[in-house]
């Protein structure tokens, strides 16, 4: 990252990450992160604090890792580069906001420790939406239909959460439009490098 637009940011998830699909299948995860200052006024000697408030964007297997293992409260690690994106209300008004696009995320283990799980590398045909026996997330990991793909039964994968009750058929990941009033998700068809 030597093109000048690198962050490191450490704080705590403010809400869960969110999972979501882009229209042509590649997974998008977002989640809030808020990071403290503290310091001491040297006029009055008081204990001063900010809070700063950030969205946070990961993409493919990150987002995938991210919804699966992190939650709100958590405090994380987190490097990438900021980015501007603009859309139109269902007002008319132009808006427009800055979000952090993930390179890399980790647990911060100053007051934590943690459990890392290695995955198993998939190639470009094992992507999202393959359609897969999965394994789920008790069962070690999963291969082909999404992070929860054959959970509890004997669901053949497909979308983010094919086969979780059994008997499920894959077909490909659904994309999932923002809610009203939010802006929405990228419809890049593919993420924004």
């Amino acid at each position: 990252m030597s093109n000048g637009n690198s962050v490191t940011l450490v704080g705590n998830i403010t809400r869960d990450p969110e999972l979501r699909f882009t229209p042509s299948g590649q997974a998008t995860a977002s989640f809030g992160l808020a990071v403290n200052r503290i310091w001491n006024d040297r006029q009055t000697n008081e204990r001063k604090e900010a809070v700063s408030f950030f969205d946070v964007v990961c993409w493919r297997e990150m987002a995938e890792n991210v919804s699966e293992s992190l939650t709100k409260g958590a405090r994380v690690v987190v490097t990438g580069r900021l980015e501007q994106r603009s859309w139109d209300s269902p007002d008319g008004d132009r808006r427009s906001k800055i979000e952090v696009v993930a390179d890399e995320i980790g647990p911060s283990l100053r007051w934590a420790t943690a459990e890392v799980r290695k995955n198993d590398r998939r190639g470009p045909a094992d992507g999202p939406g393959g359609g897969g026996a999965g394994g789920g997330q008790q069962g070690g990991g999963y291969q082909g239909g999404g992070p929860q793909g054959g959970q509890q039964g004997s669901g053949q994968g497909g979308g983010p959460q094919g086969g979780q009750q059994g008997g499920q058929q894959g077909g490909g990941n659904s994309y999932t439009p923002a809610p009203a009033g939010q802006p929405p998700a990228y419809d890049y068809g593919e993420e924004p490098f």
